[in-house]
């Protein structure tokens, strides 16, 4: 099975993009070309803009804070892969798992804050003992992404 995130990846840039391009357009019209007219719906033009910068900044930046994450999995072949990098406006480097199936010992999952940032580590067998790799925010999965990963997972720790 394979399986990637992309969508929702390229979703958040979208709204980021659209959110960027809304700020400088407002921007522009109310104080470069004064088109817009103050007080609108009653808020001078300070509230406004205070209102828009405020959720550009949160659309721009809850995804670093939540860490999202491109994921791409696969348990095609010998090995068990997750590949990975940061999500948000600035991207981290790329980062990869790979195990054995057959030294594949377990993994585990964490939530924070109210089950807004989850994490997944994987554990596998080595020669000095068991090894924990470090964990892949899986926070940007859907639920039914989770769970193909989960059910995949399951099927490759060793029977006790």
């Amino acid at each position: 099975m394979t399986l990637d995130n992309s969508k929702t990846i390229i979703s958040l840039r979208i709204k980021l993009f659209a959110a960027t391009v809304v700020v400088l357009g407002y921007l522009a019209l109310a104080y470069v070309g004064k088109i817009i007219k103050f007080p609108l719906f009653g808020m001078n033009d300070l509230f406004w803009t205070l209102i828009l910068i405020f959720l550009w900044l949160a659309i721009a930046f809850l995804p670093m804070f939540l860490n999202y994450q491109f994921i791409s999995y696969s348990d095609e072949g010998e090995k068990i892969i997750f590949r990975y990098f940061s999500a948000g406006i600035a991207g981290g480097k790329k980062n990869s798992v790979e195990i054995d199936k057959r030294l594949f010992t377990g993994y585990s999952i964490e939530t924070r804050i109210l089950g807004l940032i989850r994490s997944i580590t994987l554990f596998t067998r080595t020669s000095a003992g068991a090894a924990k790799y470090p964990p892949v925010y899986i926070s940007a999965l859907k639920k039914a992404e989770m769970e193909k990963i989960e059910r995949s997972l399951k099927s490759y720790l060793p029977v006790k």
